[in-house]
């Protein structure tokens, strides 16, 4: 197992914000630097312990979908090497591949998230309702059945600590504009489909996910934070795949359902996990990226 970063302390620069995962760092009046950590946050709760060498994992994912998006959308790693902005060699070795050097942006008011399975919030909605956020489904359809086609069900981005909530397309289309608004939804949607086929191919179901996007000074709209991730999105193995019931996954939803099986209230501080929970969370993680980036 390798070591794990619970928390990162970088002595040549000033400490922006510590979120659930990531450290950011101000390194000019146009860049940032973001640390994702081991840690790992399950009902918007930071666990105790960290995860060994997730925040690599989750790094080198993210930065594989980067690339592949890139012919859609400009994204926020801004190409500037570590060691630029790192000087100090042992800090760097200790970040190893968690860090990377990013375009300061405005983030946008909203997580898109999407969804091609119906799972979680999403199948608890549609018992209660019929639909998922709003959007009318077919009748019967079962615990992670396979979608008709994929859905845009976006929702506010909470602080940490709060919790996020479900909104409508129109709520999005106030807090941004009916044209950023739509580009954020059919974008979002477009790289899900994509990225979703690929992962298929390759042994994984992306079930489903959440982008996030910010603008620049001119107002071109970019892709940042994470994508297509383990801890954004829901990852089944293909071959295990059966509707009806949950299906075993790739990501974090392994811990989710660890913890509901014990008697805790979902609120601050998170119990401890046991340490086969923690080294098969591990493995886990690992086995999403080689299947993924091989």
């Amino acid at each position: 197992m390798p070591d794990a970063l619970f928390e990162s302390s970088l002595s040549g620069l000033s400490l922006r914000t510590r979120g659930k995962v990531r450290d950011i760092y101000d390194v000019d009046d146009d860049h940032m630097l973001i640390v994702t950590t081991d840690r790992l946050s399950a009902f918007d709760v930071v666990l105790p312990q960290p995860i060994p060498g997730k925040g690599e994992v989750l790094t080198r994912v993210a930065n594989f979908w980067f690339e592949r998006t890139r012919k859609l959308l400009p994204n926020h790693l801004a190409g500037i090497p570590l060691e630029q902005v790192v000087g100090d060699a042992a800090e760097r070795d200790r970040l190893g591949d968690r860090a990377i050097v990013v375009k300061r942006l405005q983030p946008l008011p909203v997580e898109a998230i999407v969804r091609g399975y119906l799972i979680g919030s999403g199948w608890k909605d549609y018992q209660r309702t019929g639909g998922v956020c709003g959007i009318a489904l077919p009748p019967g359809l079962r615990l992670a059945d396979k979608l008709p086609e994929a859905i845009y069900t976006p929702s506010t981005k909470a602080a940490i600590g709060e919790h996020d909530e479900n909104i409508d397309f129109a709520a999005t289309e106030k807090r941004l504009g009916a044209e950023l608004a739509a580009r954020v939804r059919d974008l979002s949607l477009q790289i899900y489909t994509e990225a979703a086929a690929y992962a298929l191919e390759r042994g994984i179901i992306i079930a489903d996910t959440k982008f996030e996007f910010g603008l620049d000074d001119a107002g071109v709209l970019h892709l940042i934070d994470e994508v297509l991730t383990p801890d954004s999105s829901r990852f089944w193995p293909a071959d295990q795949y059966q509707p009806g019931v949950s299906p075993p996954s790739f990501d974090k939803q392994f811990v989710r359902d660890y913890l509901e099986t014990l008697d805790w209230d979902k609120t601050p501080p998170g119990p401890e996990l046991p340490e086969e929970i923690i080294t098969r969370t591990a493995e886990k993680y690992a086995e999403a990226e080689r299947l993924l980036t091989r």
